[in-house]
């Protein structure tokens, strides 16, 4: 290798090596929060477990008496290299938009966030740790029978994860609910579950559609991925992609959930291919304006010559007649 082709290449090492040092020193803290990017929280293996749940919870349940207390465990996993300072707060929960589980504000909750205590408010987990953080839950002497939703609010760095708290009040439980608001535009079924009772529900949904002709749409009872708290409105849609172009429809959703819940409505939906039907109008009207056109242009060229209309010399004779008659008269 001639001496100046060493030369250019060892120059181009140290300007990498550069670089990649630079980039290093520049932004020290990157390795360190992506490190903090994977915490977790979750409820705690084998605390508050059902009889016939394994230890893994997807969300902690609790149900007890109005005036007691109940307790549990939440875990903050770690498995990055820094430690990871976490805050926790309690919170009610909700359905937002489409059915989404969200949290409540500090401020805004009166129900479980309230009533949920933690051992502390935020805790340091080390790399490569887990801490548990206890916390109790005191049902208020008051407290109506029925599901209470909530959740632990675990945030950091702006994460935030919320940690489901079913939370059942002991005593008489309800479940209704009722689909309204039904009504189709274009492709799409719109309506409004409801429900109406003191219990959190999964709703099953059977939607069917007939027309002039007969059958549309038939779609067997399904699961709807929404899990519908107490007291909670929302606005769902189901797609009808092959509606028909040119029907009246008889669109009917039934709803259903456990323990007997259920509710059913209709909407009437008329179908009508616009484009086309506003392109025959106007086709309809162009051509009754042509054949108008054209019977009048005909008559033009029928009428007699002299008989274009009024002529002013023979009314100015038939008048100077009328009074030549009428003097005629008088002299007489």
């Amino acid at each position: 290798m001639p001496p100046s082709t060493g030369h250019a290449v060892r120059a181009v090492l140290a300007a990498l090596l550069c670089a990649f040092a630079c980039a290093l020193t520049a932004n020290p803290a990157t390795a360190a929060d992506r490190s903090g990017a994977d915490w977790t929280a979750q409820p705690a293996a084998g605390a508050g477990t059902r009889s016939g749940e394994d230890g893994d919870r997807p969300y902690f349940y609790l149900e007890g008496l109005p005036g007691t207390v109940l307790q549990d465990r939440l875990s903050v996993t770690n498995p990055g290299t820094a430690p990871v300072t976490v805050r926790l707060r309690g919170a009610d929960a909700y359905n937002a938009g489409g059915g989404d589980f969200a949290v409540r504000g500090t401020k805004d909750s009166t129900g479980t966030g309230a009533w949920l205590r933690l051992a502390a408010d935020r805790v340091t987990v080390p790399a490569r740790t887990r801490a548990e953080v206890p916390f109790s839950v005191t049902v208020p002497a008051g407290a109506s029978p029925g599901d209470h939703p909530g959740a632990i609010v675990a945030e950091h760095s702006g994460r935030s994860v919320g940690v489901r708290v079913h939370l059942r009040v002991s005593g008489p439980t309800l479940t209704a609910l009722t689909v309204e608001d039904v009504s189709v535009s274009g492709r799409t079924i719109h309506y409004t579950l409801v429900n109406r009772g003191n219990a959190a529900l999964t709703p099953r949904l059977a939607v069917s559609a007939d027309g002039v002709f007969g059958t549309l749409l038939r779609r067997e009872a399904r699961n709807l991925p929404v899990d519908l708290l107490p007291g909670q409105r929302v606005k769902l849609t189901e797609p009808w992609r092959d509606a028909p172009a040119l029907d009246s429809a008889t669109v009917r959703l039934r709803v259903t959930a456990a323990s007997g819940a259920h509710s059913e409505a209709t909407a009437r939906a008329v179908f009508v291919p616009w484009a086309p039907v506003t392109g025959g109008a106007l086709l309809v009207l162009a051509a009754a304006a042509a054949g108008a056109y054209a019977y009048r242009l005909r008559r033009s060229h029928r009428r007699p010559p002299g008989d274009g209309g009024p002529d002013h010399g023979d009314a100015a004779r038939t008048t100077a007649e009328r009074r030549h008659l009428v003097k005629a008269g008088a002299e007489s």
